[in-house]
């Protein structure tokens, strides 16, 4: 059987992988702040397995301990594959530098770094002593690539994931293992986080009124989109480890 752990999996496109998972038989385990009551009323309709745990990732040792109660619980099921989708982000402090406050700035960097770091390196660990298989799906941004003014802590901490994922890869491959890491980029979606981005100022972020239009003109990617694009190329696809993947390379034309 495969089981699936996501991250932020309450809301956005978390939430998204999550239904498409649960339709697909697989077992999830949803780990964000709060539940979403609707995943669980679809386990049951669905009689897949599932479960959530609570957990801040931007506590370091509410991770590891989260994260390594979850892992002997998966692991000694022997599972066929387990999928990890790295999938949290925060968006915030969006501010020029020189005006950042200091808690959101390692706030950022804690959960969208560091808690996929200790993650991935938790599960790529006990794998070593199963035959399980692990696919790691971290979710970046175009920003890892690209020079947002404003945004500078969330586009560092995303290079840095692309890195992490690409040098991991290249690790694993040299270890002679199954386990594949990708990289996912999910374009300019219907979320939350854009939300926070239009409620910025344009003296904190200079591409406010175009990140504006994006909502006003109906831009954004639905999330259900975007799931089921990203789950397709896991479960029917052959992912390329170390690869980062974009949104507009998985839509059909």
């Amino acid at each position: 059987m495969k089981y699936a752990i996501i991250t932020g999996a309450s809301k956005g496109l978390g939430e998204s992988i999550a239904k498409r998972l649960l339709q697909e038989q697989i077992a999830v385990i949803s780990v964000s702040r709060t539940e979403n009551d609707e995943l669980k009323n679809l386990a049951l309709e669905k009689g897949s397995e599932y479960k959530h745990v609570s957990c801040n990732l931007s506590l370091e040792k509410e991770i590891q301990e989260v994260f390594m109660e979850i892992a002997h619980c998966i692991f000694e099921k022997n599972p066929t594959e387990i999928l990890l989708f790295n999938n949290a982000g925060v968006i915030e402090p969006i501010q020029k530098v020189g005006n950042l406050d200091q808690t959101p700035i390692i706030r950022n960097i804690k959960v969208n770094l560091i808690a996929p770091i200790l993650i991935t390196n938790l599960f790529l660990s006990k794998a070593q002593l199963a035959s399980t298989k692990v696919t790691v799906i971290n979710v970046t941004s175009g920003a890892a690539v690209r020079s947002i003014e404003g945004w500078s802590v969330y586009s560092s901490s995303k290079a840095g994931l692309n890195m992490f994922t690409q040098t991991t890869a290249i690790e694993q491959a040299e270890l002679n293992t199954e386990n594949i890491i990708i990289g996912f980029s999910p374009g300019v979606m219907d979320t939350g986080m854009q939300e926070t981005i239009r409620s910025s100022t344009e003296d904190a972020f200079k591409e406010l009124e175009k990140f504006k239009e994006f909502k006003e003109k109906n831009m954004l990617l639905d999330t259900d989109t975007v799931a089921h694009r990203i789950v397709n190329l896991v479960l029917n696809g052959s992912p390329e480890s170390g690869r980062v993947y974009h949104i507009k390379e998985l839509i059909e034309p």
